[in-house]
C-alpha cells in the first residue's frame, strides 16, 4: 500500500475563485493523480455562539451549500464522485442552494439526491451543521482564510484570490501540480532530487 500526499483544498461554496481554482487546477490535477492523494475538502467560515455556530462570507445560502457539498463528501467518499458534484455545483455558484441545481449535478455525477436530502435533515439539520463547523475550525486552525487554497503535504501550495494565482511556488497549471505531487510520492519512499 503506497503513502498518499495529502492535498487539502480549502473553500466557500458561493466564490468565484472556488470554481476558478477546482476547475482550473484542482479538478484536472486529480484526473491524473487522484490514486496518490489523500484528498480532503475543508470549509472557510466563522464559528459563532449564535446561528448554528457558523457564519458564511457570503450569507446563510452559502452555509447551505457547504453542507450539501460536505454532505456529498460524506457520503460518497471518493474525490472522483464528490469534487465533481463541487465543481458543477460551483460552475453555478450564484444560483447555490437551488434544488434544481443541487438535483442536476447529483445526477450529472452519481449521486442520489434522497442521500444528500437524508444527511442535511439528519438530526433536524444539527448533524450537517455539525460537520460544517468541524470543518470551519480545521480551516481556522491551519490559519487558512481565503478560498482557495490549496494545501499539499501540510503546506500552502497555491492560493486563488480575487481572480489571481498567488504563493504558487512551481507554477499554477495542473501538471505543475501534478509534478509536485509525484515528487512528495517518492520523497515519502525515500527518493531524493
Amino acid at each position: 500500500m503506497e503513502a498518499k500526499v495529502p492535498l487539502e483544498v480549502h473553500i466557500m461554496s458561493k466564490c468565484p475563485d472556488a470554481r476558478d481554482c477546482l476547475r482550473d487546477l484542482v479538478v484536472p490535477a486529480m484526473a491524473n493523480i487522484s490514486d496518490k492523494v489523500d484528498f480532503k475538502l475543508s470549509y472557510i467560515g466563522k464559528t459563532t455562539e449564535e446561528d448554528d455556530g457558523v457564519k458564511c462570507m457570503h450569507g446563510q445560502t452559502e452555509c447551505l451549500g457547504n453542507i450539501i457539498e460536505l454532505c456529498a463528501a460524506t457520503s460518497y467518499p471518493s474525490p472522483k464522485i464528490h469534487l465533481g458534484f463541487t465543481l458543477c455545483l460551483s460552475r453555478r455558484y450564484p444560483e447555490i442552494p437551488s434544488q434544481e441545481l443541487v438535483e442536476d449535478c447529483a445526477l450529472e455525477h452519481g449521486i442520489d439526491f434522497d442521500v444528500l436530502n437524508e444527511c442535511m435533515s439528519r438530526e433536524n439539520g444539527a448533524y450537517g451543521m455539525g460537520l460544517l463547523r468541524d470543518s470551519v475550525m480545521r480551516s481556522a486552525e491551519l490559519g487558512v482564510k481565503t478560498s482557495c487554497t490549496v494545501r499539499l503535504g501540510g503546506k500552502v501550495r497555491c492560493v486563488r484570490d480575487g481572480g489571481e494565482w498567488r504563493d504558487c511556488e512551481g507554477g499554477e497549471e495542473p501538471e505543475d501540480l501534478v509534478r509536485d505531487i509525484k515528487r512528495k510520492v517518492d520523497e515519502e519512499k525515500g527518493w531524493t532530487y
